[in-house]
């Protein structure tokens, strides 16, 4: 009985030790929380050195995050949001609900970087991947004017499908509602987040998928397949930089910028490549993974300022639903 009594109280003071640790609570989206995305190992790695619990919520994609911040407000149990990206930086500043961070390092980013709000964590472009043995289109107007289906996401639920509404802005300007007159019965579905789609896409269900010209790489470094390629597109490819910031509202602030600061950290970054599939934001010390090399590099990088994509976004999303709606 003395036994019983004796383990009873080890469980007890174990339970109550664990129940001290501190807990941050990041947002995030899915694909990050994904048994095979970074979640896991961020969360070891992180936990390691914090001697505290990461509590990764994962929410459908980046748009979704924001959407999500707003509605909760001051009473959001987030202290760190993750997945957001240059496109939505203007409209998170204006919910007034993100805090200024210190966090300083050595950028590998092919724009410069000099926000103090937002911390990047990797960055890559915007690209239709498609079966290798498969012709590409190589713009949109080929695009749309052939017959190859495509699936894309909800640019107000997704940040793959925002950047596609501003790769078409960018591109063609004013031109941009017949461009997608011309694709619009290219497309199979419109997904809310970017999972979902790419999940399809690998099911058969359509010819390209809008992803990163990064992601044939998982399947050429995860599954020893090169069946995959990203189409290179003469007119350009988006950029897309993905950043975190705490929460103005947090109660473990100094526990949020020890979270900011690992994301630029080596062990951070060196997880990125191989799990996210993007580019890390500060160059690893073990450099690219083998197979990066055989990636598509655009000819022409194309990126719009956070407060100039700002305003675009409201009249590229006009023109999208009314090309959609016919």
């Amino acid at each position: 009985m003395k036994h019983l009594l004796i383990a009873a109280g080890l469980l007890s003071a174990t339970s109550a030790i664990a129940a001290d640790k501190p807990q941050l609570t990041v947002y995030t989206y899915d694909s990050f929380v994904s048994d095979w995305g970074p979640g896991p190992k961020v969360k070891e790695a992180f936990e390691a050195q914090c001697d505290c619990d990461l509590n990764l919520v994962g929410v459908e994609d980046g748009a979704a995050l924001l959407s999500r911040i707003r509605l909760e407000g001051e009473n959001s149990d987030a202290d760190v949001v993750l997945g957001l990206d240059t496109n939505l930086i203007t409209a998170a500043k204006e919910t007034g609900l993100f805090a200024p961070s210190a966090v300083s390092a050595d950028f590998a980013l092919p724009v410069e970087w000099t926000d103090e709000v937002f911390v990047p964590y990797d960055w890559g472009y915007f690209a239709f991947v498609h079966n290798a043995d498969a012709s590409a289109p190589a713009n949109f107007r080929e695009l749309a004017d052939g017959d190859t289906k495509i699936i894309i996401q909800d640019p107000r639920s997704s940040t793959p499908g925002l950047g596609l509404l501003l790769w078409v802005k960018s591109a063609y300007g004013d031109e941009a509602p017949d461009i997608w007159a011309g694709l619009a019965d290219n497309i199979v579905t419109v997904t809310k987040g970017w999972s979902e789609a790419y999940g399809l896409f690998l099911e058969g269900e359509a010819d390209m998928v809008l992803s990163y010209t990064t992601s044939p790489a998982y399947h050429l470094i995860a599954e020893d397949d090169a069946s995959k390629a990203a189409a290179a597109f003469d007119e350009g490819h988006y950029m897309q930089v993905e950043v975190a910031a705490k929460l103005a509202g947090t109660d473990q602030p100094e526990l949020a910028d020890q979270f900011l600061e690992f994301m630029v950290s080596d062990t951070f970054q060196q997880i990125i490549p191989t799990t996210n599939w993007m580019y890390p934001a500060v160059t690893p010390s073990s450099g690219l993974p083998e197979g990066f090399e055989t990636l598509t590099v655009p000819e022409k990088s194309l990126l719009v300022d956070p407060e100039k994509a700002a305003v675009m976004r409201d009249k590229a999303l006009a023109e999208w639903l009314s090309a959609l709606s016919q």
